[in-house]
């Protein structure tokens, strides 16, 4: 094996987004819960078609319905210490994490994909689309990241917390985030993405299943959902994972074409 020469260099500037991201989430009180999904249905439904959304898709547009049943599962924690305020919206807007390389350097850009709740999965997947093929920091949605990358740590740290503050924090975090590390053989995470609820997916595996006394090879989704104890409880958490199963469990509404 060949040995890797020490090195000591800077942090990556277009990682910067990612530190003050952190900073500012620090005071979350966040609590991992899991489940698995039985995707038979779903594999049925995109065998059938010619060019299906991904899984991805189909776990965002079913999170929105989720969330638009649990509203409080949607609010943001607002306000000072001494006097916090839980603010609801009309609409689920939901965080995604983009993998992209800058300037040689791997990143997660995020974005915020408004009205999940009522968005057809034929529009999640081009606005997804739009996102994962522009080049970073060209669009609204990431300019945010390319801004963060320019200034100096401290000053980057404060300027996200001024722009989360309030309905701020909406408006860059979204109402949920969903996220994805099903390209690679991982089975669960847990990831806290400035939320009340972040969706985490694994890999789609195929696993022997009992069904009905009969043990079945079946798609199996691992998915984690990581909920912030400061604005919900976790019996609440609790019934939106297992509506978000039952949701992805049952076979897909059909929809209008695009």
């Amino acid at each position: 094996m060949t040995a890797v020469a020490p090195s000591d260099r800077r942090f990556p500037r277009h990682r910067r987004h990612t530190l003050a991201f952190l900073h500012t989430i620090r005071a979350d009180s966040p609590v991992h819960l899991d489940a698995e999904v039985d995707l038979s249905a779903l594999a049925t439904e995109r065998a059938a078609r010619a060019d299906p959304p991904s899984v991805f898709v189909y776990v965002l547009h079913a999170v929105g319905r989720v969330l638009a049943r649990h509203p409080d599962a949607a609010a943001t924690l607002t306000g000072p210490a001494w006097w916090p305020r839980l603010v609801r919206g009309s609409r689920v807007d939901a965080k995604v994490t983009l993998d992209q390389w800058v300037d040689g350097e791997r990143v997660v850009v995020t974005a915020v994909v408004p009205d999940v709740d009522v968005a057809g999965r034929e529009f999640l997947r081009a606005r997804l689309a739009r996102l994962r093929d522009a080049a970073p920091g060209t669009l609204p949605e990431t300019a945010g990241a390319s801004l963060l990358a320019r200034l100096p740590v401290p000053l980057g740290r404060a300027a996200l917390a001024l722009a989360v503050r309030g309905a701020g924090r909406r408006r860059r975090f979204g109402s949920v985030a969903v996220t994805s590390l099903g390209h690679r053989r991982v089975q669960r995470f847990f990831s806290s993405g400035g939320t009340a609820v972040t969706i985490g997916l694994g890999r789609v595996t195929d696993r022997p299943v009992a069904r009905d006394g009969r043990v079945r090879i079946v798609p199996v989704l691992p998915l984690s959902l990581t909920f912030d104890h400061r604005v919900l409880d976790g019996a609440a958490a609790a019934d939106v994972l297992d509506d978000l199963v039952s949701t992805l469990e049952a076979p897909p509404v059909p929809e209008p074409g695009p």
